[in-house]
């Protein structure tokens, strides 16, 4: 009982270790698993990464990264537009405009919605504690950005550019191909070719059957395994004895 009850307290710190760690990963390293980076903008503390969930409403995704991860305010469910804040990032989750069945994920930095997007724009989705918090009390939200879908109305301070390769490895899209091999050590492998000559002359004989014969007549001592115990009690000698002293 002491034994199942020390396994148990085991397993419950280690789940207490791990579970921080899983809620502490951020949405973008999910999304980058799972869906092609479309576009890129911004450099250091201030990106940006747009991705294309195919045949995704909005609702849908915004509902997938709550699961993954409670923001700390989502905005309300709309099939055009949501918001999700998180402490290290915002995603803006648009209707793709060429193609209504899809969602653009826009992962923004909270560096990069402070120094693009627009206080005013914002207000009209999140609540105003989260606006002050995010914004610093109205020190940062002076840009006129409204959002990758009107980026070409509402520009960003830096414009967005097609993926590069350091970019993908830095956030790799799902569609990459991979390929890989698997190879098999040889058998051989580590071996000289002096010792593979030495093994190659080496002749084994052909395995020979054997008989055990059992027979009666050998009925010695050394064969038994078992010998019957002694009845008849020791003999007992029975002498006088003397002390002598020495001279």
């Amino acid at each position: 009982m002491n034994n199942w009850w020390h396994q148990s307290l085991k397993y419950l710190l280690l789940l207490s270790f791990i579970i921080p760690l899983l809620t502490a990963c951020t949405i973008s390293d999910t999304v980058k698993e799972q869906y092609p980076l479309e576009s890129v903008n911004g450099s250091g503390n201030q990106t940006s990464y747009v991705y294309r969930a195919a045949n995704r409403s909005v609702p849908d995704v915004a509902s997938d990264f709550n699961e993954q991860r409670k923001p700390k305010q989502q905005s309300e469910t709309s099939t055009e537009r949501m918001f999700l804040v998180y402490s290290d990032e915002v995603i803006d989750l648009q209707q793709a405009p060429d193609a209504p069945e899809d969602t653009l994920i826009e992962i923004n930095s909270t560096e990069y919605v402070r120094q693009n997007y627009s206080l005013s724009f914002l207000q009209a989705y999140l609540i105003a504690s989260v606006l002050d918090d995010l914004f610093d009390k109205g020190k940062y939200g002076s840009g006129k950005y409204r959002g990758y879908s009107s980026k070409d109305t509402y520009k960003p301070k830096t414009t967005y550019r097609i993926p590069t390769v350091d970019d993908k490895k830095l956030a790799p899209p799902v569609t990459v191909n991979r390929t890989g091999s698997v190879m098999r050590r040889s058998k051989e492998a580590g071996v000289s070719s002096s010792s593979k000559e030495s093994t190659n002359k080496i002749t084994t004989k052909p395995a020979t059957k054997g008989k055990i014969v059992k027979d009666n007549k050998q009925k010695n001592s050394t064969s038994k395994v078992f010998t019957k115990p002694r009845t008849s009690k020791p003999s007992i000698k029975v002498g006088k004895s003397r002390i002598s002293r020495r001279r």
